[in-house]
C-alpha cells in the first residue's frame, strides 16, 4: 500500500531528503512547520493538490521530521536546514523559487531569503517564527510533547481555533507519526527546555530583515495560540514589500481552517509574478 507522506527521494548533501514534487510551472518551495510526528504532507495535504494545478509545488520533510533520512550526528540547527533547502533546489535543477514558510518554516524561509536572497522570488509567511517573541505555553506545549494519544490530543487542540476540526482518529493518525522509529528521538534532541533559547536562535536580524527586497504575504490566523499574531505584525512592519492577511477565528493551522481560502490567496499573489 503507498504511504502518501512518503514522495520521491532526493540527495542532498550527506543524507536523502523526502519530498513531493508535484505540477509545472514556476516552483514554489512549501516548508512545514514543527510539530511533533509532522511532515511535508501532513502539513500541506490541502494546499498542494490545488496548487499543484497551476505551479509546481516542491514540499520536503526538514531534517529530523517525518521520512528524510536522519544521519547519525547531524546538527538540528538553521544552518543544516537552509542548507538543506538549498542542496535540494540544486538536485531539482531550481534556481529561483518562490518559498512558502509555516511557523517554524517561516522562520527558515525567511533566513533562505536573507542568505540566498537571488534563490527566492516571492516569500509567503505563515503563523511564522523568526522574530523576537517570549514564548508562548501553547509553543511549548507543542515542543514540549511526549508521545501518549492524550498528549498528541492536547496539542491539537491548541493548534486548531475549530475543536471540530480535532477528531480522535486524527490525534491517533498524528501520534501514531510521532512514534515511527526515530521520529521522537530526533524531535526530543531539538528543542530541548529551556525553550525560550530557540525561539531566540531562530529569529533573524531586524536590519536584515528590513533589508529583504521580496515580495512578502505574511498570514497569521487572529486566535493563533501557538504563534501570537505579533509576530506576523511585527514582519509586516520590518518588511518593505509586505502585505498581511489575518484570518479570524482561526488558530495556527490557516491552511487547514481556511483550506480554500489559504489556496486562493497564495495562489493569487504568486501568479502575480509569474
Amino acid at each position: 500500500m503507498s504511504h502518501p507522506e512518503i514522495g520521491l527521494r532526493v540527495r542532498t548533501g550527506a543524507f536523502d531528503t523526502n519530498v513531493h514534487d508535484l505540477g509545472q510551472g514556476a516552483p514554489a518551495l512549501f516548508i512545514h512547520g514543527s510539530g511533533p510526528g509532522v511532515s511535508a504532507w501532513a502539513n500541506w495535504r490541502l494546499a498542494l493538490p490545488v496548487l499543484a494545478q497551476t505551479r509546481r509545488a516542491i514540499a520536503p520533510d526538514m531534517a529530523g521530521f517525518g521520512y528524510t533520512e536522519r544521519p547519525p550526528g547531524i546538527a538540528y540547527t538553521m544552518d543544516t536546514w537552509v542548507q538543506q533547502a538549498i542542496d535540494l533546489l540544486d538536485a531539482l535543477d531550481v534556481e529561483r523559487a518562490d518559498v512558502v514558510g509555516n511557523s517554524f518554516g517561516g522562520a527558515l524561509s525567511l533566513a533562505l531569503a536573507i542568505r540566498a536572497p537571488h534563490r527566492v522570488r516571492r516569500l509567503v509567511l505563515m503563523g511564522s517564527v523568526g522574530v523576537p517573541f517570549a514564548i508562548t505555553p501553547g509553543l511549548d506545549a507543542v515542543w514540549g510533547y511526549t508521545p501518549s494519544f492524550e498528549n498528541m490530543r492536547r496539542i491539537m487542540d491548541v493548534f486548531a481555533h475549530d475543536r471540530a476540526l480535532v477528531t480522535d482518529e486524527l490525534a491517533q493518525l498524528r501520534y501514531e507519526a510521532s512514534i515511527q522509529p526515530g521520529f521522537q528521538e530526533s524531535f526530543g534532541a531539538m528543542f530541548p527546555a529551556p525553550r525560550q533559547r530557540w525561539v531566540d536562535a531562530m529569529a533573524s536580524p531586524e536590519a536584515a530583515i528590513r533589508a529583504l527586497p521580496h515580495e512578502t504575504l505574511v498570514i497569521h490566523g487572529r486566535e493563533d495560540q501557538v504563534i501570537p499574531l505579533a509576530t506576523s505584525l511585527t514582519l509586516a512592519d520590518w518588511i518593505p514589500n509586505s502585505q498581511l492577511h489575518v484570518f479570524g477565528r482561526c488558530g495556527h493551522w490557516t491552511q487547514i481552517e481556511h483550506g480554500a481560502r489559504f489556496a486562493r490567496l497564495v495562489g493569487d499573489f504568486l501568479a502575480e509574478a509569474d
